[in-house]
């Protein structure tokens, strides 16, 4: 195939189209005057801090930069590079009790989009009866959209959209697929408080009564960064204080209105690079808020091992 006709392959297109949308800021010109005479120029020219499509990101956004913790029950919101985790949550209710282990993988692709692999295996043991297997295997994307800096650096805030598709695994705990559109905000308020905060609209698709149900659903994700500085624990970079609420509401079928929230107290704990893979270690107590979610669980505790590498 000869050059020209490699650069017209629509997926050549694509991945060029892509590269010029999320390009590295560029330079402007402050003022209005556009025609400067070549080897006349202006002493005004300042770098700009958008990019993107329409400019709509800024470069001085701490997204992606390991300011917002990794959520222990919400979905992650930032953006990774090169990032696997192992995660297990152990709840309990009187006798009952369910472990859930959840391997993760997420890749960050053209400087802004983070794609999303999760590997859910659950153990339920309900009065004396068994149950266990794979949960539906999660494909995920999410990218921000827009980003706001201000002057003075203290709010910065990306807004974002995200896609998470569930495939059942057909085990006796994953019979139906999942739909899931989401939105999200990653705020930031000066160099300590962060708010994570995402919307999914869930839609089961597949046989049963389950088949057809929608779901909305949401979590927060309050965080306050510390850094070694302030708190100078040898090898270990920031820690951070945790506390998530994690809700949901149905919106059809037999219990529609009925919502679901529970909440998590954890501490994230940020170690420092051990050849050229750093360590974030965490765990948190569970624990519901409403009556429907004390159905499920009367107190939980959830660890998790995070690897950026």
């Amino acid at each position: 195939m000869n050059t020209t006709a490699r650069l017209t392959h629509p997926k050549a297109l694509a991945v060029l189209a892509l590269c010029f949308l999320f390009q590295q800021p560029k330079l402007a010109l402050a003022g209005s005057g556009g025609n400067e005479s070549a080897g006349n120029e202006s002493p005004t020219e300042v770098p700009s801090t958008r990019y993107g499509l329409f400019d709509l990101l800024d470069s001085r956004s701490q997204y992606g930069q390991g300011i917002f913790p990794e959520p222990f029950l919400v979905d992650d919101s930032d953006y990774e590079i090169n990032e696997a985790r192992l995660d297990l949550l152990h709840t309990k209710i009187g006798s009952q009790h369910s472990d859930l282990v959840r391997a993760e993988i997420e890749k960050g692709f053209f400087g802004v989009l983070t794609l999303e692999l999760e590997l859910p295996y659950e153990v339920d043991l309900t009065n004396g009866q068994r149950q266990q297997g794979f949960n539906n295997i999660n494909l995920g994307a999410r990218i921000p959209v827009y980003q706001y800096v201000s002057d003075n650096d203290f709010v910065d805030s990306t807004f974002g959209v995200a896609f998470e598709a569930g495939i059942p695994t057909n085990s006796t705990l994953s019979k139906n697929g999942e739909l899931v559109p989401k939105v999200f905000n990653d705020l930031r308020l000066g160099e300590h408080f962060t708010l994570q905060s995402i919307l999914g609209y869930s839609t089961l698709v597949g046989p049963g009564e389950d088949g057809g149900l929608q779901t909305f659903e949401y979590g927060f994700v309050f965080g306050y960064t510390i850094q070694h500085e302030q708190l100078p624990i040898p090898n270990v970079l920031q820690v951070i204080p945790v506390f998530e609420l994690l809700g949901e509401t149905e919106l059809n079928h037999r219990q529609k209105g009925a919502t679901s929230l529970e909440g998590d107290a954890a501490v994230r704990v940020d170690l420092k690079t051990i050849a050229g893979v750093q360590p974030r270690l965490g765990i948190g107590y569970v624990f519901p808020i409403d009556n429907n979610a004390r159905r499920d669980l009367h107190w939980g505790i959830v660890t998790s091992l995070v690897f950026e590498y």
